[in-house]
């Protein structure tokens, strides 16, 4: 595995790579690697000749009051987990070397934020597209791999693609989930032993939400309504929001007739949790754009 810092060197070694029609995989992260990295990772080892894994925690995605200085942090550990992973380059940027200026042109996603986690975390999908830009035309990917667990970002991510016609594929990988349902994320460390039990019962909320669906329900108000109960009786987390949504499009229905997202999102002591299910309207699971 090599290991690269800076990005100049990055993209002529990455230029090089496709002019020898090599196909390359992508998995963009913030690092302190779990199971649902490795699962993307290996999708992309599958599919692509050569596979890299970019290691960079965004100071721009972060608002002035989220966790830029406590988000975890363990570098050594990472790159034990990308060698395992058969990752052939692992790109480990800082931020001076991503932004060594200030900016001239910023970046402003106009759709498919003003709902979710963008709702409350104003800026944070512009600093997403931002960095994203930055990495796709460094890493000049044909392919790249995100976790369904953020799936307000693969829909911010499929827009920038088609809008900036850049020439990838954007590869949504299911949620990788403990034994009792919750998903996997960097932040569950912070949960204290109690806030970790009540966690899984945000999942168990969303599969409530989807069984109505299934039983009929075609009402959205009755579906967010049904899991905010949920939530509320088998936990003491604050509930950030509920929505049911199209999806990718991320566009509220009347009804439920086509493919849509219910998404939750959950404030414990000192982590806030995210979680969605994707279906049709008859309530079967998707894992498509």
């Amino acid at each position: 595995m090599e290991i690269i810092r800076s990005a100049e060197e990055l993209q002529q070694k990455t230029l090089k790579i496709r002019q020898k029609n090599k196909q390359i995989g992508f998995v963009p992260t913030m690092g302190y690697l779990h199971e649902g990295h490795e699962r993307l990772m290996e999708a992309a080892r599958k599919e692509n000749e050569l596979l890299i894994v970019s290691i960079f925690v965004n100071p721009l995605q972060f608002g002035p009051n989220e966790d830029y200085d406590s988000y975890p942090r363990n570098e050594e550990r990472d790159i034990q987990v990308a060698k395992n992973n058969q990752v052939d380059i692992l790109f480990l940027p800082d931020a001076a070397d991503m932004y060594p200026a200030e900016q001239a042109i910023t970046m402003q996603v106009v759709k498919r934020v003003n709902v979710l986690c963008g709702r409350t975390r104003k800026g944070h999908f512009d600093g997403v597209a931002t960095v994203l830009t930055k990495l796709f035309h460094l890493t000049n990917p044909h392919r790249v791999y995100f976790g369904l667990k953020d799936a307000q970002q693969i829909a911010v991510v499929d827009a920038l693609v088609h809008d900036l016609n850049f020439s990838l594929e954007v590869i949504p990988i299911a949620t990788v989930r403990e034994k009792d349902g919750l998903a996997k994320s960097s932040r569950n460390v912070r949960l204290s032993e109690k806030e970790r039990n009540e966690a899984k019962y945000i999942f168990q909320a969303l599969q409530s939400g989807r069984q109505l669906v299934i039983d009929g329900e075609k009402n959205p108000v009755n579906i967010v309504k049904g899991v905010e109960h949920f939530i509320k009786n088998h936990t003491h987390g604050k509930i950030d929001y509920i929505e049911l949504l199209n999806y990718p499009d991320l566009t509220k229905p009347e009804f439920i007739n086509q493919q849509v997202i219910l998404a939750a999102a959950v404030h414990f002591e000192n982590a806030r949790l995210i979680d969605n299910l994707v279906f049709d309207a008859n309530g079967v699971i998707s894992e498509q754009l």
